[in-house]
């Protein structure tokens, strides 16, 4: 190659790995043909991992097809390239070209190509790419090895995860922390504790997800042990570790805990930075009914969310504050703020608290006719709460009844709530006996008809009731105390 070829290669790759490549790419690649470069494989194997960082492989696909001898280099970029971007199958495809133009295939083109059936979760697909694998005697390549137990994982197939990991003789973290992944995912929670306390290294992703797992199974106080764990061994938590803490403070009632990681997270700018991080401090906050420390936060938010505005107005609910949940809501809407579904059943649950029936009627309206959001179950379910709390049952009842849906066992549990809150017998009669057609095994629901019937004196229809439950071999639950 010609020094001047040398130079203007030199110049092309300046020029694809600039700050300015995402709206100059087209002119690259002309500035890549004018200059002869447009058949030099490492100069077009660079261009596509540019493509590739941009989520442009569209654009790398059409310079791979006028390239008339691609090498491995090209190939390994284009396989790569599209194990990160759609369509993932596409890199099974540049694979089997490359097969079929007698082009051996490298470490390097494997672990993308097993990162793609991953992104597709194609087992049987993967099963056939680690066959090839250990054909060309590729499996202790480190980023192969965390390919096949990665795809494995990915497809819930722990049992062949384990023997690949059982077979290695080093075991970095990264496959360590893919297996307690595995067996947290799989519901195999205890096995992946056990992995992960075999660990003889760790770092904050091995923390983050078996506290995330631990919280997610209801956990909280393994949660909070194993927090304590990553502070005593010098770990900084980050936002991950925050979010998932945070629920289980929360459920445990460990309020210092939590003012803990609220201090923590301001201290490292976490709160400033990470939405989430904001949020799961105002849930805690409501949850623990402390509503002026989760205004704090929701006050210092620079980048708010539906999700912040959504935590704070259902905590007014939660916290019996109506009025201010509603308040809020407008305010949203006043800074343009799109609500979402959970919006509504936010500040539809404020209004029954509050006793605003036509205010919730007129949100329940502007549901479809401002927001273009389509009532839900749960939407009908706070607006038969909103008609039920102030004794508009019969109103409640032709809300049910105009439903395009089914109604479910929660919407006919709510009207039974309010018809006995109100001495509706005959509608409570009817609601009951719907629930009892949707969960014939659920004993709570004769036992409340044969209430309704007893309270007013109708003993042969209670026994009626109660022919019923020996029939479907239903049986009272018995009452418990907590007094010993």
């Amino acid at each position: 190659m010609s020094r001047a070829c040398r130079e203007a290669e030199r110049r092309v790759l300046r020029l694809l790995h600039g700050h300015k490549t995402r709206t100059h790419l087209r002119q690259i690649h002309a500035h890549l043909l004018r200059h002869g470069l447009g058949q030099v494989n490492q100069v077009l194997a660079h261009f596509v991992s540019v493509c590739w960082s941009l989520n442009k492989m569209s654009y790398a696909s059409r310079i791979f097809n006028q390239t008339h001898n691609p090498n491995i280099l090209l190939f390994n970029s284009m396989v790569k390239g599209f194990s990160f971007c759609k369509p993932f199958e596409q890199s099974l495809y540049i694979f089997s070209l490359m097969k079929y133009q007698s082009i051996r295939p490298d470490e390097y083109t494997y672990a993308p190509l097993l990162k793609s059936c991953s992104n597709i979760c194609d087992y049987r697909l993967g099963q056939c790419v680690h066959g090839q694998i250990l054909r060309v005697g590729f499996e202790w390549f480190s980023s192969i090895r965390i390919g096949v137990i990665e795809l494995y994982v990915t497809c819930g197939r722990m049992g062949d995860a384990e023997k690949v990991f059982d077979a290695l003789s080093q075991r970095d973290i990264i496959v360590w922390n893919l297996m307690v992944r595995g067996f947290c995912k799989t519901g195999d929670v205890d096995k992946g504790l056990c992995l992960f306390k075999q660990m003889g290294e760790r770092n904050v992703v091995s923390w983050n997800s078996m506290i995330s797992c631990l919280a997610h199974s209801g956990r909280d106080s393994e949660v909070l042990e194993l927090f304590r764990g990553m502070l005593d061994q010098s770990f900084e938590p980050d936002e991950a570790t925050v979010v998932s803490v945070l629920p289980a403070c929360t459920h445990l009632g460990a309020v210092d805990v939590g003012k803990w990681i609220h201090s923590y997270t301001d201290s490292k700018g976490l709160l400033q930075e990470v939405a989430s991080v904001g949020n799961s401090l105002i849930n805690f906050y409501c949850k623990c009914g402390d509503l002026d420390a989760a205004c704090s936060v929701f006050d210092q938010m620079p980048r708010k969310n539906v999700v912040s505005w959504n935590t704070l107005i259902s905590g007014y609910a939660f916290n019996g504050k109506g009025e201010l949940g509603i308040g809020l809501f407008e305010e949203m809407i006043s800074k343009g703020e799109r609500p979402n579904d959970a919006t509504f059943v936010g500040v539809l649950t404020c209004c029954a608290h509050a006793g605003l029936v036509e205010k919730g009627k007129d949100l329940f309206a502007s549901m479809i006719e401002t927001h273009q959001i389509e009532p839900k179950l749960e939407h009908y379910g706070c607006m038969v709460d909103v008609l039920g709390r102030s004794g508009r049952v019969r109103e409640a009842h032709d809300l049910i009844k105009s439903m395009p849906t089914k109604p479910n066992a929660a919407l006919w549990g709510a009207l039974l709530g309010a018809c006995s809150t109100h001495g509706e017998v005959e509608l409570a009669e009817l609601a009951a006996k719907e629930l009892i057609n949707l969960e014939p095994w659920n004993s709570g629901n004769y036992v409340l008809l044969s209430n309704i019937h007893a309270e007013e004196g109708r003993w042969d229809e209670v026994e009626k009731v109660r022919d019923l439950m020996r029939k479907n071999c239903i049986i009272k639950t018995p009452g418990q105390s907590a007094i010993g």
